[in-house]
């Protein structure tokens, strides 16, 4: 049996007991990249955080027993301006883009398809791309029209958001409300202000496919279509987790539940919307105007992937983030910490009590990094820390790799400080003093205690 998880539940403004559709096969999405230009470190926070949802997940129900799909976005007006620019293809802008951010996010200890699925068996976790799915959006709109929440103007096929009462109950904005914020520039050819794109008739030099409906040119999808269609083709017409950032609520996850609840005439798109809170860098919000737009791989390229979880990790997740160089410097710290702590001791089998259950409390990860701090044991401070993706690596391990990442030879360091281990074992005081003088003259810094070398560090890394 499955401890009891809470989550906070958008749709009903509350914290809930979470209870799977199907406890066999718990069923999660979270909207992810859209493929035109590096990603930046806001993009970061929901990618980690709704990765330490399914490690936890998996842990509670069995890794065979969860399925999460975060989609990639490679069909929008961003990638078709950016290729456009470059002067080079769409797919090929895709491919290079989608290849960066994967490096990104496996750097920050985020589990990736072949990481957790296995031949023969179902995958645990997908990214569909948008326009591997364009048969299932004309379907799904080619049903809308057929039930009267859809029609075609002018090329395009709206969303006839009149058509849904329901329509703002995700977002609680009221309809009359929206109405009057929508009326500016509103296209001739919507019925209502707040009626959407579901396809449209795409322009010289950009994909397109046949169109539904009946329309004679070829066209694209909307953006908010995509996730529909994406979430049902591997989910099901109704699950249990959709996650995001907080920005998406509205429009975008408002017109995913109208399109889809319409569509498949179900009462609900998913039972449990989960939303992360924004970021900021240095106390102001994050904008290439302000010159504080930071990427992913910049901050990598100064920092270590697991300080950069690990400082993501400190806030609870639907609060803001600051985020800083004073936060990233505690970060390194307190896993400088816990790696010496550990050592190279095998994980317990079972993370402790004390870490699961405030993650169970809707992911509360500052109280469980506290808990953390108060570990003794190595074996399980190492599990407890795996549970939030942390201390993958054992101290060796994390060492070798540090030097490799360096261009050092990892070989040579290695031989210096068995060497310099003799030369302390034979109380040869001068030829350890030469070795390790050696090893700092390579960048590598070592730490001891009474059982001899316990770390060692290149270049403030690690």
């Amino acid at each position: 049996m499955a401890a009891m998880l809470r989550l906070y539940n958008t749709l009903t403004g509350a914290k809930e007991a979470f209870a799977p559709i199907d406890p066999t096969h718990v069923r999660m999405y979270a909207c992810g990249p859209t493929v035109y230009d590096a990603a930046h470190i806001g993009n970061a926070r929901p990618i980690i955080v709704f990765d330490l949802l399914f490690r936890l997940l998996r842990r509670l129900y069995g890794a065979a027993h969860v399925t999460y799909a975060r989609n990639v976005t490679d069909v929008d007006d961003k990638i078709n301006a950016r290729a456009l620019e470059r002067g080079i293809t769409i797919r090929a802008l895709t491919d290079e883009t989608l290849s960066a951010f994967h490096a990104d996010i496996r750097d920050l200890g985020v589990l990736m398809p072949e990481d957790v699925n296995v031949a023969g068996e179902r995958p645990r976790l997908i990214e569909p791309r948008a326009t591997d799915h364009i048969g299932e959006m004309r379907t799904m709109i080619e049903g809308l029209v057929a039930s009267g929440h859809a029609y075609v103007a002018d090329g395009h096929v709206l969303f006839d958001v009149p058509s849904m009462p329901e329509y703002g109950a995700l977002s609680k904005r009221p309809l009359d409300e929206m109405e009057a914020g929508a009326r500016i520039e509103v296209a001739p050819y919507k019925r209502s202000p707040l009626d959407f794109v579901l396809w449209k008739p795409s322009k010289p030099g950009e994909p397109s496919w046949p169109s539904p409906a009946g329309i004679a040119v070829p066209g694209r999808p909307g953006w908010h279509i995509e996730c529909s269609a994406m979430s049902a083709r591997h989910l099901g017409e109704t699950f249990d987790i959709h996650a995001g950032g907080l920005d998406l609520i509205f429009p975008h996850h408002e017109n995913e539940v109208a399109q889809s609840r319409c569509c498949f005439g179900t009462p609900v798109m998913a039972n449990v919307w989960l939303h992360n809170g924004f970021l900021q860098v240095e106390g102001a919000k994050m904008s290439k105007s302000a010159g504080n737009f930071v990427t992913i791989r910049a901050v990598l390229d100064d920092w270590p992937g697991e300080v950069v979880r690990l400082a993501m990790l400190k806030s609870h997740y639907r609060q803001p983030i600051d985020w800083t160089l004073r936060g990233l410097e505690e970060a390194s710290r307190m896993l400088e910490r816990w790696y010496a702590q550990a050592g190279d001791a095998a994980p317990a089998p079972e993370a402790p009590a004390a870490v699961l259950e405030p993650l169970l409390d809707d992911l509360n990860t500052a109280a469980a990094l506290a808990e953390i701090h108060r570990l003794e044991d190595p074996a399980t401070l190492r599990a407890g820390a795996n549970l939030l993706g942390l201390l993958a690596r054992t101290l060796s391990e994390r060492a070798r790799a540090t030097v490799a990442a360096s261009g050092l030879d990892v070989a040579a360091v290695e031989a210096l400080i068995a060497e310099r281990a003799a030369a302390r074992a034979a109380k040869d005081w001068p030829a350890s003093d030469r070795a390790r003088a050696a090893l700092a003259a390579m960048g590598v810094a070592v730490k001891d205690n009474k059982d001899g070398t316990t770390a060692w560090s290149v270049a403030g890394r690690g």
